[in-house]
């Protein structure tokens, strides 16, 4: 009995409990408290600094650079553009239209960059820096000045190379252009807008690049295959380095892709593997020394593939092969893609000719070709322009003459009372402009051998010893006689 109460008033304190507690919060209504947890707001705007959060730090350059720029130079030119008087309008009443005209003479002021390349002052340029220049002036780092000498030109590859009388010079080391990759980091050192020693920076973008230029400028077959970068480069760095990360010349800066002639993207250079053979011949031979496969050469792509049923869309296609050529004896046909050449792979026309463009006449090379769906090997003997493996000697050379000419028509003949002749087009640095011949002249005689054509001038050239002597005609009907001396 006593428990049963017990547990009977324990119940009713329980219920009376939780009725109480139920009554208050009810009707007391107690305040709650709200505990709020910070969160980090982030801003919709922000500034543009960047955070201060460590970097990946770039590429070292300053050490590239030092050893670079003291080696880069600055290349001044002044060369002598030649117009017709027009300030007498009287002239052509008094002497009759078509007479030569009194010639002014006017000095063109020019610069670009070089690269010293010995200590005893080799410098390497570009051709079209110190083409048609009568003076040629080099400016170095420490601001000492030297007159230069032209040792010799390649308007195909567009390089050119210089001399000072200097010695103990600072000079820049040959790197392996072969080498280098896509992406790798390069500064370009030179003196563009006349600032000298300025060096800028960037990355390769591209290799064995063609974009006609030579051909269109130089007025020749050129020889490209451009190392693409997109370091700055400007009018006045033609003809500095390219240079890689360890201070090594890899490239010798030539032009720009520019709409508007100043840098906009992209610069192209010849790479070192065609500037050091070109050095090499003009030092030994005063001319280069071109060995030729003796082909006619297109791109491979896919529609000359489908078109000709081509097993392979890349390579360089031959499209024609010269007669008595090292190719013709080795072997190669018409319609062969050339896919490598002494073990290294080709597969553009402007690969081909960088590679072939290192060897001399004479030297023999591997071509392995596609034929058929197979690969054919050819052990070609490289020849120079002539068709021999002969060298060339500068002094002999048809281009020291420095000219363009063209076969005169029946009706000027007819005026001039000539059977035959030559006439010369155009002049430029060369021995007819040392001589004075001026454009308009033809050549009727050439050491007494009458002359019709370029290659009846080219075999007089070729086969004499020191001097060539040339009877002519102007259109006025002014005979004139000129001899020029080929040893100099």
């Amino acid at each position: 009995m006593n428990t049963k109460k017990f547990f009977s008033v324990f119940a009713i304190a329980v219920l009376s409990a939780l009725i109480a507690v139920f009554a208050y919060s009810y009707i007391v209504k107690p305040e709650q408290k709200i505990v709020e947890v910070p969160q980090q707001q982030i801003p919709a705007a922000q500034y543009a600094s960047l955070p201060p959060t460590p970097q990946l730090a770039g590429p070292d350059l300053t050490k590239a650079a030092e050893n670079s720029v003291h080696a880069v130079v600055h290349v001044k030119t002044i060369s002598t553009q030649t117009s017709e008087y027009s300030g007498n309008p009287l002239y052509d009443f008094f002497f009759g239209p078509g007479n030569p005209r009194p010639r002014q003479e006017q000095p063109v002021m020019g610069s670009g960059s070089g690269v010293i390349i010995t200590t005893d002052g080799y410098i390497v340029t570009n051709n079209h820096v110190i083409d048609n220049a009568n003076n040629i002036e080099v400016t170095l780092n420490d601001n000492r000045t030297f007159k230069a000498v032209l040792v010799g030109t390649d308007p195909a590859t567009d390089i050119a190379l210089l001399k000072i009388d200097g010695e103990s010079l600072p000079y820049m080391k040959y790197g392996d252009s072969d080498n280098v990759k896509i992406g790798e980091w390069v500064l370009a050192v030179g003196n563009p807008f006349n600032l000298t020693s300025t060096v800028t920076a960037g990355i390769v973008s591209a290799k064995s690049r063609s974009i006609n230029i030579l051909t269109r400028q130089q007025g020749t077959l050129g020889i490209e295959s451009f190392i693409q970068t997109d370091a700055a480069v400007n009018p006045g760095n033609s003809g500095g380095a390219l240079v890689n990360t360890k201070g090594e010349l890899i490239g010798i800066n030539t032009a720009i892709a520019s709409q508007t002639g100043s840098y906009t993207g992209y610069s192209f250079a010849v790479p070192v593997s065609i500037v050091e053979k070109i050095v090499a011949d003009l030092m030994e031979y005063g001319e280069v020394q071109r060995g030729m496969l003796g082909v006619n050469i297109r791109d491979v792509n896919s529609d000359l593939a489908d078109e000709l049923n081509l097993s392979t869309a890349q390579g360089v296609y031959v499209a024609n092969v010269m007669e008595k050529s090292g190719a013709e004896e080795a072997g190669i046909e018409e319609g062969d893609v050339i896919v490598d050449v002494n073990g290294e792979e080709v597969t553009r026309v402007s690969e081909l000719q960088e590679k072939i463009s290192r060897y001399r006449p004479g030297d023999k090379v591997n071509v392995t070709a596609m034929r058929e769906g197979k690969k054919k090997e050819f052990y070609v003997t490289l020849r120079n322009i002539y068709g021999s493996t002969d060298v060339v000697k500068g002094s002999k050379s048809f281009e020291v003459l420095g000219a363009e000419f063209e076969e005169v028509s029946n009706a000027e003949k007819a005026r001039l009372r000539i059977r035959n002749g030559l006439k010369v087009t155009e002049v430029s640095r060369g021995k007819l402009q040392e001589a004075g011949i001026q454009e308009g002249y033809i050549i009727t005689k050439a050491n007494r051998v009458p002359i019709s054509s370029v290659e009846d001038l080219r075999k007089v050239v070729e086969m004499v010893e020191d001097g060539l002597f040339l009877t002519g005609i102007y259109p006025s009907g002014q005979v004139a006689y000129y001899a020029i001396n080929l040893e100099d």
